[in-house]
C-alpha cells in the first residue's frame, strides 16, 4: 500500500493515505457562461462530486470564475473548485486567490523550460501564500517538445517528466501537491503511474495521485476502459482521488467513480445504480488487473459482448475500432457528444483503426497521440481532420466533416489493401 502525504483542498477535502478516495469531475460548460456553469456545479455537487474542475482558457474568463465561486459560496455550496490551466502561467497566477486548487500541465506551462521552472517557482510561492493545492497534471498526448526531446514518449518518460516537477515542489518545501499521469491507452497509463509511484517512494516523499484514463469515450466502452485501468492501480494502493472521464453529461461520471472509490476505500457506495451497470463495472474491475498484468489471456464469462469490451479495454484483443474522445470542457467548440456518437455509428465497420474525436484545436492534436485519425473542432462551425499527427483536411464545415472522415479512412484502407499506402 502506497503511503502518501495528505493534501488539503479547501477547508474539508483531504486527499491521501488514510482517507477515503475522493471523487471528482469537470464542467463541460463554457466558463464565460456563468449561469450555465453555476447550474452545472450545483448539480454536480448534489450528485456527490467532491471536487469540481473548471477550465480557464483565457484571462477574460478569470472574472467569470470569480463570479462562479462567489455565487456557489453564497448558496452554501462549499465544494472546492479546481482551475484547469494550459499554456498560461499568467492565468495560473491570476486564479490562485479564487479557487482552492489549480491544475497545471508541465507539458505546456511555458514553451521555454528554464522559464517554466522560474515561473513555476513563483506560482508555488503564491499557492503557499493562499494555502492552495496544486495538481501537476501530465498527459501522454501533451508532453511538449522539451519532455519528448529529453525523456522520450513512453510511460517512463511521463514519470520522469512529472517527477522533475515533483522535485521542484520538494525543493520549495511545498507539499500540498497531487500528481497525475493520464493516457487514453490503459497499458501506458498503468505503467506510468507505477513508475512514478516507485520514484516517489525512492525519494522518500510520496504525494497523493489523481488517477484516471483520459479521453476514455462514452457508454459501456468508456466505463469499462476507465474501470480496468483505475481498478488495477487502486488494487495496488496507487490512487487517492479519481475522475472517470466520459464524453457525456459529467454527472454520469460520478456513480462510476463512486463505485470504484467504494470498492477500494471507505467512500460511500453509489445510489441507484442499475444491476446491469454494476455487473459491467464489477466485471471490468475483477478482470482488468489479471489481463493488464498478462496473468490471463481470456476471461471465463458467457456474455460475449462484455468479454470483447473488457479484452479491448485491456488492449488484449480488438474487435472494433478503438475510440479516443475527450469529455469536453469550456474549450469545446461544437456538440461533442452527438458528434462522437455519429462518428462511432458511421465508422463501426472499420477494423484495426484508432479514431479520436477532440473538442478543440488547442489541446486536441496533442492529446490524440495514439490515434490513426482525428476529428478536431476549430470553432466557427469548422473542423480539421488528421491522419496520425498530420492535418490533412482543414476548415471543413461541420455538416460535411463526418462524411469526409469516413471517406478518408475508407480511401486509406483501400490503398493499404492494395499495398499503396506508406507508413
Amino acid at each position: 500500500m502506497l503511503q502518501t502525504k495528505t493534501v488539503r483542498v479547501g477547508s474539508n477535502v483531504l486527499i491521501g493515505s488514510g482517507h477515503p478516495i475522493v471523487v471528482q469531475t469537470m464542467c463541460n460548460t463554457h466558463t464565460s457562461d456563468v449561469e450555465a456553469t453555476v447550474a452545472q456545479c450545483r448539480r454536480l455537487a448534489a450528485v456527490g462530486s467532491e471536487l469540481i474542475r473548471i477550465t480557464v482558457p483565457s484571462m477574460k474568463d478569470v472574472p467569470c470564475l470569480e463570479e462562479i465561486s462567489r455565487r456557489l459560496r453564497a448558496e452554501g455550496i462549499g465544494t472546492p473548485l479546481v482551475a484547469d490551466i494550459h499554456f498560461s502561467p499568467e492565468i495560473a497566477m491570476a486564479v490562485v486567490p479564487i479557487v482552492e486548487k489549480i491544475r497545471i500541465n508541465p507539458g505546456n506551462f511555458h514553451p521555454d523550460h528554464e522559464k517554466a521552472r522560474e515561473l513555476f517557482g513563483k506560482f508555488i510561492e503564491k499557492c503557499k501564500e493562499y494555502g492552495r493545492a496544486i495538481r501537476i497534471g501530465l498527459n501522454h498526448g501533451s508532453l511538449g517538445k522539451y519532455i519528448i526531446d529529453k525523456y522520450g514518449n513512453t510511460p517512463e518518460a511521463m514519470a520522469l517528466a512529472a517527477f522533475e516537477w515533483v522535485k521542484m515542489c520538494q525543493e520549495a518545501d511545498f507539499h500540498n501537491v497531487v500528481v497525475s499521469l493520464k493516457a487514453s491507452n490503459t497499458v501506458v497509463m498503468v505503467q506510468a503511474y507505477r513508475r512514478l509511484a516507485a520514484m516517489m517512494q525512492e525519494s522518500g516523499v510520496v504525494y497523493p495521485l489523481h488517477v484516471g484514463v483520459t479521453e476514455a469515450g462514452n457508454g459501456d466502452s468508456g466505463r469499462i476502459k476507465s474501470c480496468v485501468a483505475i481498478s488495477t492501480l487502486l488494487s495496488e494502493g496507487i490512487g487517492n482521488t479519481i475522475r472517470v472521464s466520459l464524453t457525456e453529461d459529467p454527472a454520469n461520471e460520478i456513480p462510476v467513480a463512486q463505485y470504484l472509490a467504494h470498492r477500494f476505500s471507505s467512500a460511500p457506495a453509489p445510489i441507484g445504480m442499475s444491476e446491469r451497470e454494476e455487473t459491467i463495472l464489477k466485471a471490468a474491475c475483477d478482470w482488468g488487473a489479471p489481463l493488464l498484468n498478462h496473468e490471463i489471456d481470456d476471461i471465463p464469462i458467457e456474455d460475449e459482448y462484455l468479454k470483447d469490451e473488457i479484452l479491448q479495454a485491456c488492449r488484449r484483443r480488438f474487435y472494433k475500432p478503438e475510440y479516443i474522445a475527450c469529455p469536453g470542457c469550456g474549450r469545446t467548440l461544437y456538440d461533442l457528444e452527438n458528434t462522437f456518437n455519429k462518428v462511432k455509428e458511421r465508422t463501426s465497420h472499420f477494423k484495426n483503426v484508432v479514431i479520436a474525436v477532440m473538442g478543440c484545436i488547442v489541446n486536441g492534436p496533442g492529446e490524440m497521440a495514439d490515434a490513426d485519425y482525428g476529428y478536431v473542432g476549430e470553432g466557427f462551425g469548422k473542423v480539421t481532420l488528421y491522419r496520425k499527427k498530420d492535418p490533412v483536411l482543414r476548415h471543413i464545415p461541420e455538416n460535411e466533416a463526418v462524411d469526409k472522415l469516413v471517406e478518408l479512412i475508407r480511401r486509406d484502407s483501400e490503398q493499404s489493401d492494395a499495398g499503396g499506402l506508406g507508413d
